[in-house]
């Protein structure tokens, strides 16, 4: 590994930590209303839509609303792939979508998830993907940004019957956090070469004589969002390793640095809501160092040397402009933080490399996971260990001052079990299946793991692939939608019922007896 990639790696760490306390701390102003620089449009989102900002709702009402939002949007983005052939904005006459693959497109952005069994450029019109995916990159993203804050309101309100209002938490989410970023982005990544425009695809000849046809299309304000709201979904189908996605080394780190700013600036956004710097700050220490020990393994596995081809570095299946280290931090920090966009296929990583990305995703994607969706997941696991910690050594398990009990413990569970049970089901349901076995190209152990790595991928809302797998088929299209599903709201309606259970609870003062949770030592009692 060269000086200059050290050095990038470096930096990239560097700028995640100091950047971390900037934009957590903006966010924490926004949702406790301190900032309100568009106050106006803000209002006047409410009076369109007839909402009233001041009526807070409880767990139920919120995941109501939640729930109905989120089907709406998908029903709108499925019937748009159904009738793209007919609307405007196609210069390349894409048909109909395939009724199958509409249901697996919809519900992947819908649930933040951006898995792809379509190549961008050949399947959907420019309208499908600015009205359709870039809108539900937008809302996919807020929605669970809204859904850790109403979490956190739960944790820290003491005796109160509401969380919040859903509307207020995914409007402000939306108007002053995805959309600042994503046009101050958006213009360094057109200024950088990403396409944008709604030219027709360009005829071209190649140095060889050869025919070809270059698409078009808004890109550059679609891959703003899909790498800050972690959604991940190409504009091509190639995604982030495409040249018209990713041009530059100077777009390659923004788009990798883009993965991890908001996930992990809402940790410090956490500890201001919650009164506790620290608290927020274990947290952030926690998903960090996991991430740098996966990373750290990946990055030894693939610069190591090749048993087989006897060379250092494996370059199979990457893009030689990038290199093997931004491929290494790309498709780690891609796992890590349920975004799914890749600049190199990850089938080729060797078998370490690749294990590692598929155990950031079973983990449930909280090493920093997806905007909102990484945190709320993590606090699950904070739940459990302060109530197998605070048993074994004999303390009252508290958090945030606040008995843990039966209920909250069921509920944490059913979010880490409903997503590996649809693995782990899914999975060995694929592997008796002829249909979805007869969608690998390679037979041996490698096929199992492209099965198992689309599963994970689903029900962990991340959205990459191992790429040998054919998904476009009925078997995958409705099993990895079902993942989806699982994966997103299975786990976002046990976390809104803890926090309608937690908000109602009267919080006991620290005294020698209670467990820290900030990264302190234990104290003698």
């Amino acid at each position: 590994m060269s000086t200059p990639e050290m050095l990038q790696i470096l930096l990239y760490f560097v700028l995640l930590v100091a950047c971390t306390p900037l934009l957590g701390s903006y966010m924490a102003k926004v949702y406790t209303g301190e900032s309100r620089w568009l106050a106006s449009v803000e209002r006047l989102i409410y009076a369109w839509g007839g909402v009233k900002p001041d009526a807070e709702m409880g767990w139920k009402g919120y995941a109501v609303a939640l729930l109905a939002f989120n089907l709406l949007g998908f029903v709108v983005l499925f019937l748009l792939q159904l009738l793209q052939g007919l609307l405007p904005l196609n210069p390349a006459q894409l048909p109909a979508v395939e009724p199958w693959l509409a249901f697996n497109t919809a519900t992947s952005f819908v649930t933040n998830t951006n898995w792809q069994s379509y190549g961008g450029e050949t399947t959907l019109s420019y309208l499908t993907q600015m009205v359709g995916l870039t809108v539900q990159n937008f809302v996919s993203a807020a929605t669970g940004m809204a859904v850790v804050i109403a979490l956190t309101r739960g944790l820290t309100r003491r005796s109160a019957a509401t969380l919040g209002n859903f509307w207020v938490d995914l409007v402000r989410s939306t108007l002053y956090v995805l959309l600042p970023l994503s046009v101050l982005l958006a213009l360094v990544l057109a200024g950088q070469g990403v396409v944008q425009n709604f030219g027709a695809y360009a005829q071209a000849t190649t140095l060889t004589g050869q025919p070809q046809l270059l698409p078009q299309g808004p890109a550059a304000s679609q891959i703003a969002i899909k790498q800050l709201g972690t959604n991940g979904g190409g504009f091509f189908s190639t995604n982030s390793a495409h040249p018209y996605e990713n041009p530059t080394p100077l777009t390659n780190f923004l788009e990798m640095f883009a993965l991890l700013l908001i996930p992990a600036a809402l940790t410090y956004t956490y500890g201001k809501l919650v009164g506790s710097a620290r608290q927020g700050w274990a947290i952030f220490a926690a998903m960090l160092l996991i991430f740098l020990l996966g990373f750290g393994v990946m990055l030894w596995s693939e610069m190591g040397l090749n048993p087989v081809t006897g060379a250092a570095a494996n370059l199979e299946g990457k893009e030689l402009r990038l290199g093997v280290v931004n491929s290494v931090l790309w498709g780690a920090a891609t796992t890590a933080a349920s975004n799914g966009a890749v600049n190199a296929m990850h089938a080729s990583f060797s078998p370490l490399t690749g294990g590692v990305a598929m155990l950031f995703m079973m983990l449930g994607e909280v090493i920093f996971g997806g905007v909102g969706a990484g945190l709320y997941g993590m606090l699950m696991f904070v739940i459990l260990t302060v109530f197998i910690a605070g048993l074994l050594v004999g303390r009252t398990p508290e958090y945030l001052g606040k008995k843990i009990e039966a209920r909250e413990i069921k509920m944490a569970l059913l979010t880490i079990l409903l997503p590996s049970a649809a693995v782990l089901c899914f999975s060995a349901l694929a592997a008796v299946t002829p249909a979805a076995l007869d969608s690998r190209t390679n037979l041996g152990p490698h096929g199992l793991s492209e099965m198992l790595y689309a599963f994970a991928s689903g029900a962990g809302n991340n959205g990459s692939a191992f790429a040998g797998l054919n998904t476009n088929t009925p078997f995958y299209n409705l099993l990895v939608g079902l993942a989806m599903w699982l994966g997103r709201f299975g786990v976002i309606l046990p976390a809104l019922a803890i926090a309608g259970g937690m908000a109602g609870k009267k919080a006991a003062p620290p005294s020698s007896g209670t467990f820290p949770t900030d990264g302190r030592s234990l104290r003698c009692c």
